[in-house]
């Protein structure tokens, strides 16, 4: 396994990139950038997340203060639009609420919570499941997989602060739900997204980063939050189907994943391969997993995680935003860009190697 020096060099050379990631003229398709970290949209939010769980680790005072000062501005200046995609950076709040027992903070998870649950202004479709409703597109009878690290995560958190069961119990029917209508059986794997007026998963792809949100939600789930042991051990079948089926796919040279897992031809997708390696490597550290079967993977996977980290701290190799796609060739044409959320999973599999279960 490699040190824990190189570990916390890459950790710290990274995390500094992406305090400070703009960019720098790039001509984006969405409403709001998907690269500025100063932007509130869903890869700021994994970012956050990233650098919050870096925080609880390192403790590091300037980090902490990013955090409380990104949050203030945004609250204090207004968010753009409520729906699926913007509701990922309140995850982390949860976290920073807890941190610092800022009533206003409280006051804010609580009105979104409401505006999920109460008001129900997220969008229902088909089985009430979550339509995946994003910034200037309400993606009509539309589910995505996404859904679940976006909005899900942040209901099951909220729902525990709050003391509200119900909340905590629509976050484990939404997933179970998207498990229903998402998963290849077949594979143990989930397909990027459902269409209830088509009634079809669109081109069945097996998309990598998609799939690596599932793999972050369970792994959270059953140490954040108190789910039943019938929930829980379905969630965690699904999850070691799922990692058997990672583990099948593995590049042979690298041990990492292509952005389209069934397909090698497909790039080799840093996100989506930091958060699985992440996501393994924690089953195993809990027992879940066996270590020997996945000791070898594990250990060729973080050699090749280091290889995609340039010397000035970019994560290489990450897909910009992705919308569902009928063919694999539709997601090898994604460009790959410096983003948010590509730091943070790549951190998030560091901070896992350098636990004293590895070293």
């Amino acid at each position: 396994m490699v040190s824990k020096s190189v570990l916390e060099e890459k950790l710290n050379l990274v995390t500094e990139r992406m305090l400070s990631l703009k960019s720098n003229g790039m001509k984006e398709k969405y409403p709001i950038s998907l690269i500025d970290i100063q932007c509130w949209e869903w890869p700021q939010g994994v970012g956050l997340f990233g650098l919050y769980k870096y925080y609880r680790m390192s403790e590091r005072q300037d980090i902490l203060d990013f955090l409380i000062n990104w949050y203030d501005r945004h609250l204090k200046a207004g968010i753009p639009e409520r729906n699926v995609n913007t509701t990922s950076p309140m995850l982390t709040l949860t976290y920073l609420y807890e941190r610092t027992h800022n009533e206003l903070y409280l006051e804010f998870i609580k009105d979104w919570a409401d505006w999920i649950m109460k008001d129900k202004k997220l969008i229902r479709t088909g089985d009430g499941c979550f339509q995946h409703m994003i910034t200037g597109d309400p993606n009509d009878n539309e589910i995505l997989i996404d859904t679940l690290f976006m909005t899900v995560l942040f209901l099951a958190r909220a729902g525990r602060i709050l003391n509200r069961s119900d909340y905590m119990e629509e976050a484990g029917y939404q997933i179970l739900s998207h498990i229903k209508y998402l998963l290849n059986k077949q594979e143990g794997l989930f397909c990027h997204g459902f269409n209830f007026a088509r009634n079809d998963n669109y081109g069945g792809i097996l998309w990598g980063r998609g799939n690596c949100w599932y793999t972050i939600v369970v792994m959270e789930l059953i140490q954040e939050s108190e789910i039943d042991g019938a929930l829980k051990r379905f969630l965690l079948n699904v999850y070691e189907n799922q990692v058997k089926a990672l583990k099948r796919y593995a590049d042979k040279e690298t041990g990492l994943w292509h952005t389209v897992i069934n397909d090698e031809s497909s790039y080799i997708e840093l996100s989506a391969s930091s958060a699985f390696l992440n996501g393994i490597m924690m089953g195993v550290r809990l027992g879940i997993l066996n270590r020997t079967e996945f000791q070898g993977l594990i250990e060729k996977a973080m050699d090749g995680l280091l290889t995609y980290i340039a010397e000035d701290g970019t994560v290489l190799g990450v897909s910009y935003g992705t919308p569902i796609g009928m063919t694999s060739d539709f997601y090898k044409e994604i460009p790959c860009c410096p983003m948010t959320y590509g730091r943070a999973l790549m951190n998030l599999a560091h901070q896992e190697a350098m636990d004293p279960f590895w070293q």
